[in-house]
């Protein structure tokens, strides 16, 4: 394993330097639109300019007189285009919706970080509708991802701006959403910090579904402290700092069937010496089969995929209306190919996974899974623009691992690990069941500590 670069800058040293002085919310919004503005401009899809300036003198005054709203009061913070704004049109990375009423208030978990005095500094390209895997979006541009040699890489979606901003060191904390793996693949593909909870962990108002069932939410950011700082603002809460469990106390799981298949080399290169210097730090590691996924890729082979459906459904009068034709045209392809399923197709998915989640639970308990985030890094990305085959193949290969955990209700952290021959990052993805988010997070920050100390990627 070789180190990630790292451009990334932590929430939690910004909030040292602001409870310092050394920082001040206003140049540091400052800086950071003026370091926006000279990045890649498919980054971000608009900038909250006016707001966030407001918000960073509020917070410049509240310092001052000692009335802060949290810890992290003053710390920038963007949001993927699917969370409402107020009076702002939210996108979803699409152009078909700029006629639609402006947002009367901000998405529930906006305004959770906006209560604890965290500044919106804008929203943050994404793929069109949080459909794909990959990132790339042709109405607002491609964000390029920041590594390696080369050609240009994808950023991996389909929080493509997420991920990227994050990467460069334009925020240090960007919120995303994931249906099937939209917030560790870009995570993993551009060498940061992912974590999304289960489908309770965080508030949903407001937010621009995918999929009701399969959606979840969470931050990407440089480190693990970052993110768990993320989840209690955007639930609410005082940030606080759980304590990294004890490595001899870890268990974790290991699937042998599925999850390693089609993989590039550096990724299980990468990946075994990550659970070697696990072990030699005192986890526990098994290996097996992993039933659930077999009956999975049984089950979509023949009845197809749950969000097919249920974006087919969200978006109906859309993708039969004229302005479909402005639609990214694989996103619709892929939307309208649902309306091949059958009512029982969608029972027997149902049932299925309910039937899964509850096996999946008695047998998995407290066990950590353990696998490559995604069993590529970041392929290049004008083959993918040019070739619709080679595109749904990819698509399909990178969405493969992580979109286990969204069926079964799993919450998962992807930490970077190393990278190729060709400096593109490669990842870690830790799994447990719904409602062990805050074990995940204590173990996730045990593992980083590990992984940091075998290998200095950090």
């Amino acid at each position: 394993m070789s180190k990630v670069a790292k451009r990334s800058v932590s929430a939690i040293e910004i909030a040292i330097g602001l409870e310092k002085g050394s920082l001040c919310p206003v140049n540091l919004v400052e800086e950071t639109f003026a370091n926006i503005k000279s990045s890649d401009p498919s980054i971000f899809t608009v900038l909250l300019e006016e707001r966030a300036l407001r918000e960073a003198h509020a917070s410049k005054q509240r310092r001052n007189e000692g009335r802060l709203l949290s810890l992290w009061d003053g710390i920038p913070i963007a949001w993927k285009d699917l969370f409402d704004i107020k009076d702002r049109v939210t996108t979803a990375g699409s152009v078909v919706l700029k006629s639609n009423a402006p947002a009367t208030c901000d998405a529930d978990v906006v305004a959770n970080a906006t209560q604890a005095g965290l500044i919106s500094i804008g929203c943050l390209n994404m793929t069109e509708f949080a459909y794909s895997g990959l990132g790339l979006n042709p109405h607002f541009g491609t964000p390029k991802n920041p590594h390696g040699t080369g050609p240009t890489r994808i950023p991996g979606g389909s929080s493509s701006g997420c991920g990227v901003a994050v990467a460069r060191g334009l925020v240090p904390l960007a919120i995303g959403s994931d249906t099937g793996g939209s917030i560790r693949i870009p995570a993993a593909l551009n060498g940061v910090v992912g974590y999304k909870g289960s489908s309770i962990a965080f508030p949903k108002g407001g937010v621009f579904h995918l999929s009701k069932t399969l959606d979840t939410f969470g931050p990407l950011a440089a480190d693990v402290k970052s993110c768990i700082g993320a989840a209690k603002v955007l639930n609410g809460q005082a940030v606080a700092m759980p304590k990294p469990t004890a490595i001899s106390q870890l268990k974790f799981f290991i699937p042998t069937n599925v999850v390693f298949e089609d993989a590039q080399d550096a990724v299980i290169e990468n990946f075994e010496a990550s659970v070697r210097a696990l072990e030699a730090a005192g986890a526990t590691v098994t290996r097996g089969v992993c039933t659930e996924f077999d009956q999975i890729r049984t089950l979509t082979a023949e009845h197809g995929y749950l969000v097919g459906p249920e974006a087919l459904d969200l978006h109906w009068d859309l993708v039969h209306s004229a302005k479909a034709a402005d639609m990214d045209q694989r996103v619709l392809e892929r939307i309208l190919d649902a309306g091949d399923l059958s009512a029982r197709d969608l029972i027997v998915i149902l049932r299925t996974r309910a039937r899964l989640i509850k096996e999946n639970r008695r047998d998995l308990g407290n066990q950590i899974i353990l696998y490559p985030t995604t069993p590529i890094t970041a392929p290049k990305l004008e083959p993918l623009e040019q070739d619709d085959e080679l595109y749904q193949r990819m698509n399909k290969l990178i969405l493969r691992n992580p979109g286990f955990g969204n069926f079964l209700d799993w919450c998962g952290v992807a930490l970077p690990n190393g990278v190729d021959r060709n400096q593109m990052p490669t990842s870690i993805l830790l799994s447990m069941l719904g409602g062990y988010e805050s074990d995940l997070l204590s173990a996730a920050l045990a593992v980083e500590s590990v992984l940091s100390r075998a290998n200095d990627y950090l």
